[in-house]
Formats: structure tokens, C-alpha cells, sequence
């Protein structure tokens, strides 16, 4: 972490956790799984560990306990079913994905299962569509995040170098896929993840929140 200014040509960006809040959505995704094992909900410190896991391909077992496949499939057709009314943008993202516009083209790569025209439906709900020069989810790519492909897909299209390059994100499939590829990685804590989880993967730098990213930018 030793970057104190950036001046990227392109920026690739997270959406949840980086860009939109989707606490309320985990919750609601963690409680339509549990009833459908016959659970109650359980603690909060339980429900936003499960994201955190199933993005790394890490087992539920101690979390979840009865059938993790009808679980893990209740709790992602709910997640991808209700991000469109329970998500919402972090406070100043409107004027920070406006202004990042500016110096940089942006583009989102989000490890949702949905087309890309879902997703851009949502940003443009947000006022914010129309600040991104692409968008992509993992219907866009045989492997999501933290595999460098979509990364490695913007730059071609883009025509950019590597050196040229920076991925913001709050995960640390954001961070390895960014390193992966050979481009500045900057880790977000606004998310799920704690700083020391962040700290592990090595990032050039950890901010709070996206919005922070605007004193590093040249």
C-alpha cells in the first residue's frame, strides 16, 4: 500500500458493497433460505458471513445447518430477485461516480447472475448509468471475479494499458482479480469485509468508502 495518487485512463468498479448498499437484500436473501430449511434467522454477524463465503466458493457448514443445496439456491434466486427494491446507492455515490467519469472511463463488474441489462437497469434507476462506459456481470464471462478475465475484457475494449488501469472494490475476490490482471487495486470498507481481510490480499490502498477514492485520483 504504498500509492499515494493515481492517474488511471480506466477505473473498474464493484457494485455491492462499493457502489450500492445491499445489507437489507442479504438479510432478506438469508431469510427466505433459512425458512425454507424450516430455520428461524439467525444473528446478523452469521447472515453477512454467508455472502462472504459463498462468493469465495467457501463451504456453509457450521453457518447453515440442514440442506445447503435447496439453501443456497433459495437464498441466490431471493438475493438476484430483491437487490432491485432492498439495494440502495452509498450516500454521495450520485457526485462520486460523476466526478470519477470525469478522469477516468468507468466500468462495472459485478459477480451477480443476472444479464447485464438487469443490472444497467439499476444503475439507470440510479442515476448513474449513463457514467459507465460498460458493464459486466458474470453472465459476461466463463469465470466471475476473482478470475481477471472481466478485467482483461475492458482493457481489450478499451484499449488500455494494464499500467493505465485500476479496480475499486470491497471484496477480496475484487483485490485478487485486479492483481491477477497487473493492475492498481484499491480495497474499499464499506462492504463486508474488515480491514485486515482486505490487508491480506496486498492492495496498493484501503479507503473507507469509493468516495475517498476522489483524493487519490489525478
Amino acid at each position: 500500500m504504498c500509492e499515494s495518487k493515481f492517474s488511471p485512463k480506466c477505473i473498474f468498479l464493484d457494485l455491492d458493497g462499493t457502489i450500492v448498499d445491499p445489507r437489507q437484500a442479504y438479510v432478506e436473501a438469508a431469510r427466505m433460505g433459512f425458512h425454507a430449511i424450516g430455520q428461524e434467522l439467525p444473528e446478523m454477524a452469521v447472515v453477512f458471513e454467508i455472502p462472504k463465503r459463498m462468493e469465495q466458493c467457501r463451504t456453509l457448514e457450521g453457518l447453515v445447518c440442514g440442506d445447503l443445496n435447496v439453501f443456497k439456491r433459495t437464498y441466490l434466486h431471493a438475493y438476484h430477485v430483491v437487490t432491485d427494491g432492498k439495494t440502495k446507492l452509498f450516500p454521495n455515490m450520485l457526485e462520486t461516480i460523476e466526478v470519477l467519469s470525469l478522469k477516468a472511463k468507468l466500468a462495472l463488474i459485478t459477480m451477480r447472475h443476472v444479464p447485464n441489462q438487469t443490472v444497467i437497469k439499476e444503475l439507470d434507476f440510479f442515476g448513474i448509468g449513463k457514467y459507465f462506459s460498460s458493464v459486466m456481470t458474470a453472465f459476461d464471462t466463463s469465470k466471475p471475479k476473482p478470475s481477471p478475465e472481466a478485467i482483461f475484457k475492458g482493457i481489450e475494449k478499451f484499449n488500455v494499458e494494464t499500467c493505465d488501469c485500476l479496480i475499486a472494490g470491497d471484496s477480496v475476490n475484487d483485490i485478487k482479480a485486479g492483481k491477477a490482471a497487473g493492475i492498481k487495486t484499491v480495497g474499499l470498507l464499506s462492504g463486508l469485509y474488515f480491514h485486515d481481510e482486505l490487508a491480506k490480499e496486498e492492495p496498493d490502498m484501503i479507503l473507507s468508502d469509493l468516495s475517498k477514492l476522489l483524493d487519490v485520483i489525478e
